[in-house]
């Protein structure tokens, strides 16, 4: 059930994202986009399967993986916000100071994830989880964002 409604926030959050685009687009640039979210929004989900206190490490490892991932592509977004025009810098900052702000917030979940024991590991890590998925819902709608206004 839990996965359930994980899906269910993450791709609501998703197709919200895409919805309030603008309305010049055509069909097709549209089309795309929500397929591009629909894609990343499963990602995400599979990555965050039911792990059990005995493979508390094994998840700790995966999500430090992909923290430093999202890390890494902060940072490359962050160097096309640096090159932008200052109408769309001042705006882009701020929407990466969020998106990093969420990092910060999964980053520390993911450290109380690591030293859990096995009486609070249901809590820590759904507490990760949420922290994790409002980092990939912030993520994926700032990318949108700076991709329709910033050229690649």
């Amino acid at each position: 059930m839990g996965h359930t409604i994980l899906m269910t926030t993450l791709l609501s959050a998703t197709l919200l994202a895409v919805a309030c685009t603008s309305k010049d687009e055509n069909q097709s640039t549209a089309g795309v986009k929500l397929e591009n979210a629909k894609a990343e929004t499963k990602a995400a989900v599979r990555s965050m399967r039911d792990y059990a206190y005995a493979e508390r490490s094994e998840f700790v490892d995966k999500m430090k993986k992909d923290m430093v991932g999202t890390q890494e592509e902060l940072d490359r977004l962050g160097a096309k916000v640096d090159s932008a025009n200052d109408a769309a810098k001042a705006d882009a900052k701020v929407k990466l100071a969020a998106v990093r702000e969420k990092w910060t917030q999964a980053k520390k979940q993911l450290e109380r994830a690591e030293s859990a024991t096995a009486s609070d590991w249901d809590d820590v890590k759904n507490g990760f989880k949420q922290s994790y998925i409002d980092l990939k819902i912030t993520f994926n709608q700032t990318r949108q964002w700076l991709s329709d206004r910033i050229a690649p």
